[in-house]
């Protein structure tokens, strides 16, 4: 068993503040964000960054179907956590300065499972969750002035 790692980037022409400001709209922007990998998206507190409680089903494969109870933490001012109350899965979305625009990473933490299991886990999770926080990135794009 050890820590799996999925990451995933993108530079974005608006600023910091507004692309900070449109990853704590749970109740707005980051509902449409989301691709068909995502059900029974629901706030269940707040709605805005800090203190945020919303659950969601995340289907990475038609198979592995994860249940999320997800706490947003802000840590710093560019900087939004998510942890999985169901799960180690823990999300950080990082916003830094590029240019005129700024830089979007996404990365989320696990811990594997062990065997054969966790062999293919580690091989092809990380993979297939790029490629959906890839969509969501490109999603983002639209809703930024």
């Amino acid at each position: 068993m050890g820590k799996v790692t999925a990451t995933a980037e993108k530079t974005l022409t608006a600023g910091t503040e507004k692309v900070v400001a449109a990853l704590s709209d749970y109740t707005g922007v980051r509902s449409r964000m989301l691709t068909e990998h995502f059900s029974e998206y629901e706030v269940r507190e707040g709605g805005q960054g800090e203190g945020t409680v919303v659950h969601w089903k995340l289907a990475a494969t038609s198979k592995r179907v994860r249940d999320c109870l997800v706490s947003v933490t802000v840590p710093s001012e560019h900087t939004l956590v998510e942890r999985d109350a169901n799960s180690s899965m823990v999300t950080t979305w990082t916003v830094a300065p590029e240019g005129s625009g700024s830089r979007v990473r996404v990365e989320t933490t696990w811990d594997g499972a062990g065997g054969i299991g966790g062999f293919f886990e580690r091989r092809f999770a990380p993979s297939g969750l790029r490629r959906i926080y890839e969509a969501q990135l490109a999603k983002l794009e639209t809703e930024l002035p």
